[in-house]
Formats: C-alpha cells, sequence, structure tokens
C-alpha cells in the first residue's frame, strides 16, 4: 500500500543476545503469548464484573425501592452514581433473587450500554467503539444479566485484540442503571524492535508487520505474526521461536527471539550386538568433517537429517543417529552422534558376465575373488584387491581410494590405481577365421582426483599411463592379425600412452529416469616419441519422462578420436549396452560414431517391469580407417525387441530378445541400468 512505502522498522540485526536459560528442548513448542495477554486482561476483570453485579443486588430493599447508593471503589472497578439521582429514591425495575443463593444467576435490569474511554469519556476513535460495541452479545439496553453474561461480553471485547483493558462501570440514571464499558485501546504501531534473531530474515519481519503500522496494535493479529515467525523455523526445522513480546512506550513492539546454536558436537561409538558405548576404529575427526553442521550454527533438523545420511554414505556405519541435548542452562543445545560401525574388511567372491564373450558353452561368465577393506587407518580410505577370471579375460586390479583428501575444503576425492588386464579382441577386430582367440593385454597405473563442481556436477581429472597390445593363445605378442591387419599403432608389440583424462557428469535424482550426462576427454601426451599422441572425446545423455505408469527413456551418446591410436581403442557398436540384435561390435568400429535409444517400460506386478526398445547406431562412415574395414561390417545399423527388468540389490536384471535389421534374433542379458 502506498502509504506504506515510508515504513521504517527499527530492527537488532547486530546484536546476539542468548538463549533464555528455561528454554528446555522441543523447541518448537508454541507460546501463546497474545493468549496470555488476553486471559490476563480476562482474569483482571472477573472480580469487577462480580463485585458489580454483587453490589447492584445488594443495594436493592426488600420494597424494590432504593433511598441512596454510597459509591463504591474497588482496585479495577468503580461504581458510582449519578448526580441527578443522589438522595432520590430510584425504582430498581426486573429486580429477581436467586433461589439458589448463586450471585451470577441473579439479574439486573440494565437500561442503557455503552462504551466508552477509562476517564468515562467518548472515544476519540469511531472505529475502536464499533470494534467494542460489535463484540458484545448479552448486553444489550433494556435488557436483565447476570454476572456470567457481563463476564462473557468483557472476554469478547479484550479478545477482540484492540484494547489492553476493559472494565464494566454500573451508573444511576434518571432512566435507570447505566452500563458503561471503560476501556483502553492499544497503542499504534511504530516500530519494532527484535533481538537473537540471527538467522530470521529481516525482511520477513518488516514485511510480516508492514500492514500493521500507524494502526492500532491488534493481540490477535500480533499472535497472528509470532506464529508466523515461528512457522518460518519449523518450515526449515530450525531450533528457534520466539520467547517474548512486549510493547514498549512509543507504540514499539519488542520481540525477543530465542535460536538454540550449537554448542558442541561429540561422536558416540555403540557396540554392534549390545548397543553400549564402546571404542570405535574410525578417528572422530573424520566423521565430524563429514557434517555440514557446526558449533555456533543455529540447528537444524533438516541439516541433522543429510548429515546423518551423508555418514552412511561412507560406507563404513552401520547406523547413525543425532541426539539434540540441552548444554545446561546456556540456552544452547550439544548433539550427540551416535554410530555403529560396519566390519572393516573382508574376502569376498562371486561371478558375473562379460559381455566380450558372445560363444562357447560358458558364454561370457567369469568368476571373481576380492579383498576390500573400508576403514583403512580409521581415515575412511578404502583399498581394494580384486582378480576376475572369465573363459579368456582376466582382470587384477589394485585401488587405493582416499574419499576425502585431508586439508582440503573442496572433498576432492584421490584414487591410486594398478591394473593388468586381458580382455577379447574380438570388439573390433572381430572372429578370427582360423577360430583363434585374440586378446587384447593392458598394464595400467595412473592417479585420479575428483570433485563436486556444483550441485549434481561432478568432475574427475588424472594421469594414467598405459601399455597394451596384442597376444595369441598361447600368450605370445602379435602385432597383425588373420587379415593382416595391425594390432598396434607404433608398428611393435605394444603401444605406450600417457593419457592425461578429464571428465564431468551430470546426474539427476540418481534414478533410472532422471536426466544424465557425461562429457568425457582423453589427451594422448607424448612425452617420449614413440609414445602415441591422440585425442578422444566421448558423450552420454539420457532423459526419462514418465506418463501415468509409464516410463519413456530416451538416451544418446557419441564419440570421435583424432591423431595416432590403437586400432583396438575404437568406438565399437553393437551388443547388449549399444545396438541390442546385434553380436558385441557387430554393427562397426571407427573413429566415430552415433547410437541412439528410446525405450518404453511398465510395471508388470511387484518388482517386474515390462519393455520395449528400439536402438540404432553408426560409425559415420569411419569404419574403413581401422581394421573394422576388412571384417565385412555394415557400419549401421538397428535393432529392436521386448523384455522384462527384475528390481535387485545389483540393480535390475535385464532379460531382453532383440531383432536386427538383417532378420537376425538375439537374447541379452545384462545387470544394471543400460550405458
Amino acid at each position: 500500500m502506498a502509504r506504506n512505502d515510508g515504513v521504517k522498522f527499527r530492527t537488532s540485526s547486530i546484536k546476539v543476545s542468548s538463549l533464555c536459560p528455561h528454554l528446555n528442548i522441543p523447541f518448537f513448542s508454541t507460546l501463546p503469548f497474545c493468549s496470555q495477554t488476553l486471559a490476563s486482561n480476562f482474569i483482571k476483570t472477573r472480580d469487577s464484573v462480580t463485585r458489580l453485579i454483587s453490589a447492584l443486588t445488594n443495594s436493592a430493599k426488600h420494597d424494590n425501592f432504593v433511598t441512596k447508593r454510597s459509591l463504591l471503589s474497588f482496585s479495577s472497578l468503580s461504581l458510582s452514581e449519578s448526580t441527578q439521582s443522589e438522595g432520590r429514591e430510584i425504582p430498581q425495575k426486573g429486580h429477581v433473587t436467586s433461589h439458589y443463593g448463586r450471585v451470577d444467576e441473579e439479574r439486573v435490569l440494565i437500561s442503557e450500554v455503552v462504551v466508552r474511554n477509562k476517564d468515562g469519556e467518548e472515544l476519540e476513535r469511531k472505529d475502536l467503539e464499533f470494534e467494542a460495541v460489535s463484540a458484545l452479545k448479552a448486553c444489550r439496553p433494556n435488557s436483565a444479566l447476570t454476572v456470567r453474561e457481563v463476564q462473557d461480553d468483557v472476554h469478547r471485547i479484550i479478545g477482540s485484540g484492540y484494547f489492553s483493558s476493559c472494565m464494566p462501570v454500573a451508573l444511576d440514571t434518571r432512566d435507570g442503571i447505566r452500563l458503561v464499558f471503560q476501556v483502553e485501546p492499544n497503542q499504534e504501531l511504530q516500530g519494532l524492535v527484535c533481538e537473537g534473531a540471527n538467522v530470521l530474515p529481516s525482511k520477513f519481519l518488516e514485511d510480516a508487520f508492514r500492514d500493521g503500522y500507524g494502526k492500532v496494535i491488534n493481540i490477535r493479529r500480533l499472535d497472528e505474526v509470532i506464529s508466523s515467525i515461528n512457522g518460518w523455523y519449523m518450515e526449515r526445522g530450525l531450533f528457534g521461536l520466539v520467547s517474548d513480546v512486549e510493547i514498549l512506550s512509543g507504540g514499539n513492539i519488542r520481540l525477543q527471539v530465542s535460536e538454540a546454536e550449537v554448542n558442541n558436537i561429540s561422536i558416540r561409538f555403540l557396540d554392534r550386538k549390545t548397543g553400549e558405548p564402546t571404542v570405535g576404529k574410525t578417528k572422530p575427526e573424520t566423521i565430524l568433517r563429514q557434517l555440514t553442521t557446526k558449533e555456533g550454527q543455529v540447528y537444524s533438523l533438516f541439516q541433522g537429517k543429510r548429515d546423518v545420511e551423508t555418514v552412511l554414505t561412507m560406507g563404513i556405519m552401520e547406523d547413525v543417529s543425532i541426539i539434540p541435548q540441552p548444554a545446561g542452562d546456556t540456552g544452547k543445545v550439544d548433539l550427540v552422534m551416535n554410530v555403529v560401525e560396519r566390519v572393516s574388511g573382508g574376502f569376498s567372491a562371486g561371478g558375473g558376465i562379460s559381455s566380450g564373450i558372445t560363444s562357447g558353452p560358458l558364454s561370457g561368465l567369469i568368476g571373481s575373488f576380492a579383498y576390500s577393506h573400508r576403514n583403512v587407518f580409521g581415515r575412511n580410505q578404502k583399498l581394494n584387491i580384486s582378480l576376475e577370471r572369465g573363459q579368456i579375460d582376466s582382470i587384477f586390479r589394485i585401488n587405493y581410494t582416499d574419499p576425502w583428501i585431508e586439508g582440503d575444503d573442496k572433498r576432492t576425492s584421490r584414487t591410486i590405481m594398478v591394473q593388468n588386464s586381458r580382455t577379447p579382441g574380438t570388439l573390433v577386430h572381430g572372429n578370427q577365421p582360423d577360430n583363434s582367440n585374440l586378446t587384447i593385454s593392458r598394464v595400467t597405473a595412473g592417479v585420479e582426483f575428483s570433485r563436486p563442481i556444483r550441485p549434481k556436477w561432478n568432475g574427475t581429472a588424472g594421469i594414467i599411463f598405459q601399455r597394451t597390445g596384442a597376444r595369441d593363445e598361447k600368450g605370445n605378442p602379435i602385432i597383425k592379425d588373420f587379415y593382416s591387419s595391425p594390432l598396434t599403432a607404433s608398428g611393435n608389440t605394444h603401444d605406450d600412452m600417457l593419457l592425461a583424462k578429464f571428465e564431468s557428469v551430470y546426474t539427476g535424482s540418481g534414478d533410472q529416469g532422471s536426466s544424465m550426462f557425461v562429457f568425457n576427454m582423453e589427451q594422448g601426451v607424448p612425452v617420449l616419441p614413440e609414445w602415441l599422441f591422440f585425442n578422444r572425446v566421448n558423450a552420454r545423455a539420457r532423459k526419462g519422462v514418465e506418463v501415468g505408469p509409464a516410463r519413456f527413456l530416451l538416451s544418446v551418446s557419441g564419440g570421435h578420436v583424432v591423431g595416432n591410436f590403437s586400432p583396438h581403442e575404437a568406438f565399437a557398436i553393437g551388443g547388449t549396452n549399444s545396438v541390442r540384435g546385434y553380436e558385441e561390435g557387430a554393427v562397426g568400429s571407427g573413429r566415430s560414431y552415433v547410437v541412439g535409444c528410446g525405450e518404453v517400460s511398465f510395471p508388470l506386478w511387484g518388482p517386474v517391469e515390462g519393455a520395449g526398445f528400439a536402438d540404432y547406431g553408426t560409425d559415420l562412415g569411419s569404419g574403413s580407417t581401422v581394421p573394422a574395414g576388412a571384417r565385412l561390417k555394415p557400419g549401421t545399423g538397428y535393432g529392436y525387441g521386448f523384455g522384462i527388468r527384475v528390481g535387485s540389490p545389483l540393480g535390475p536384471l535385464r532379460l531382453e530378445y532383440a531383432f536386427n535389421d538383417r532378420q537376425a534374433k538375439r537374447f541379452h542379458f545384462g545387470v544394471g541400468h543400460r550405458n
């Protein structure tokens, strides 16, 4: 409103007051300050009303005539006679005596009811007089009233919120008894003083009180504002509320806000079996650095919940909870985080499926054996040593990861990796006509650093050394395949390269239907003349849309490589995670590629879903630049089909049946979401 444009509120945004010593948990209890104010006014007027009616009834004579009324004065009631009636006998009309001896049921006839100020004069503001008169229900002219009825109307006037006091006064007049409600209006709002509000925005306070500036303070409206302030804290899970309200002289309102700051955070380890306190293996500072809640902050339940989830994602805790406790009489809060540790490490064995083997009695089956330690040195550092062995392929890997480098404030992680692998060469080079097996061996060592870039974005950078080469069934190095196509870029039995890697990942909510984008780039750095020099980029994007019970999923991926690179590093098109209906790499392999996919899935029963899909892939005519040109691969193809998904702890188990554009049919089985 235009009249409020110049409103200025005096708020305390610098002074930090301590919490009230009597503030107890929970801190979100609603304090009915204004209700207390109304109640106190009600109490003060109760005796006044009782004495008023008693005085009127006791002064009546048995013959219903009164000779003279004396002046009666009480702490909250003045009962006087008009000078016109002094010395005269005034008939008491409508006097009824209770047969039960209860004063509040005796009725007194009132001839006139008016509202005046505390001095007995007319109110200057007729709108306030109207509010008081409108609040009256029982007290009307020419009505016989009881104590309770007068008392209820006094409560109604006070309950309107505009008046700080109301006293009923009876006056004898020529026409009968006049009942006067002497009221004292509240002050007009001129300013606001707020103390102790460190996190509450000043604009929120100003907006809450702006409409009341220059108007008579209404206690009910003030109660609503206080509730909105407490609601602001509650909506954000903050331990804070309005602990005191005072209307100062000059029309200023003083609000005292109490906010529970975190005094101390401690870690308590509990035994997995007994639940009793025990000595933990994890260093407390390793847990504390994960928390966004810090000492001196106003404690937030929501922030505490996120901290619990963060500690659980460390993977070393079985159960986590936060218990807030009052910090003595300081008005602050101490936080105790109870944690139950998992078993730190152990051995495991399992099996799986490799997409590189597509024929044979044990097609694609692999076995694995691993040792892992989740909490090395009690600092949440991870050590994983694993061996996977299949029909042809094998991988031996050592990973050492520090999820958060000490001393870094950006949550940067570091991973040191050493790997020796042997994988089938059929993805690019195809099946050999003499039925011999061609494998690609790689020895890799490197270090990668990863950190959040912004919400939902994560970045990775690293340096990796790699030595690769091709070997025959007996493990001997070879430089050409059956078609006399080169198997290395350098012409030697192996290719050496130093890769500078960068990757950026965007993830939505993290589920299958959410958005996802991945960009990856690798640059070969020729430190030595014989080391390979090339640049390789790859990108993937996915978008899911839910329409009723069905979920549509669109995904596209593509890449390109320039420079001198190993032939087996070409992009392979076709297979379970590419174009279904084809064997792995059967569509084509080249320096460039694009693959698109559309899927629709729908629930069947329980964790089982049905799905239909269509895939398309092409090497963009780049197949002739790599050995795929000698394999008679089409370079372009599409597939379509249907399948089912079964939810599992490892991700969805996918069983699919696909047709390709060459009238071939093929089953595909995969674990996890499609890449």
